[in-house]
């Protein structure tokens, strides 16, 4: 193999998986095997996509606030409870075995791609989204009354405890709080990105301190995730992004399948 091509792969994965994570989620369930096949040992793979994330979401996080869609008042309620939760959830990650994580990564594919194939919250995103039609995006929606906000950090808690183990479509969690929380998806994309980039942050760090990042490979693959999150925004904002599920579907059930296979 070519020394330079593992960096073009990446580069090409990153894109995709960068459009992918902007546009719903689960981007990180081609990226994180990707990783693993190119020879990285899990916790390492683990680490090293998280330096994709990061660039990936620091600048979806841009253009939403560049399209006027993004409200800061949701950083409280939804980007630092995942943070907290991301402390724990990336600890997790760096005691469970290599052989144990390749396992559960599986699994979460396989049941994270079932549950977006069925989609339980479909119907009531199809009302936020009807909702907010007649309103004005830059205007932005607030976060809902109080009782229902510490049950929404609650959740975000939670939520970072996941991203911080493991990552990949969390996504999916996050657009179904803020879903339940009654906003559009255009708006929770936008709360979405800018949680994951808060316990992302964390969550680098972490892996980083502990010597888990390949910043080489890492810098590639965000290279392409950058590139990718600019996409999605657009896509996003557009809503022409039906198109991507059934490649991606197939591509997550392959890669499950071979992770799962000894060898």
């Amino acid at each position: 193999m070519p020394p330079y091509l593992p960096y073009l792969v990446l580069f090409g994965v990153g894109l995709v998986s960068g459009t992918l994570n902007v546009i719903a989620g689960g981007g990180s369930f081609l990226s994180l095997p990707v990783l693993i096949f190119l020879g990285l040992p899990p916790t390492l793979a683990n680490g090293t996509n998280r330096v994709g994330i990061f660039l990936q979401n620091l600048g979806a996080v841009w253009g939403f606030h560049r399209h006027g869609v993004l409200d800061w008042r949701w950083v409280l309620w939804g980007a630092l409870p995942a943070a907290a939760g991301a402390v724990v959830g990336t600890w997790a990650a760096l005691l469970v075995g290599d052989q144990a994580f390749k396992t559960i990564l599986a699994a979460l594919m396989i049941t994270l791609t079932l549950w977006t194939l069925w989609d339980p919250l479909k119907r009531r995103q199809e009302r936020a989204a009807g909702q907010g039609q007649g309103q004005d995006r830059a205007q932005g929606q607030p976060p809902p009354a109080r009782p229902r906000r510490l049950a929404l950090g609650f959740g975000f808690l939670l939520v970072g405890a996941y991203g911080g183990f493991v990552q990949a479509g969390v996504g999916f969690l996050v657009l179904a709080a803020t879903t339940l929380a009654g906003l559009d998806l255009v708006r929770g994309n936008a709360v979405k990105v800018l949680s994951i980039l808060a316990f992302t942050v964390i969550s680098l760090a972490i892996f980083a301190y502990s010597g888990n990042v390949d910043w080489p490979l890492g810098l590639a693959l965000a290279a392409g995730s950058l590139l990718g999150g600019q996409l999605g925004v657009r896509l996003t904002i557009l809503k022409g992004h039906a198109w991507i599920r059934v490649v991606v579907t197939v591509a997550v059930i392959v890669f499950a399948v071979k992770l799962l296979l000894p060898g």
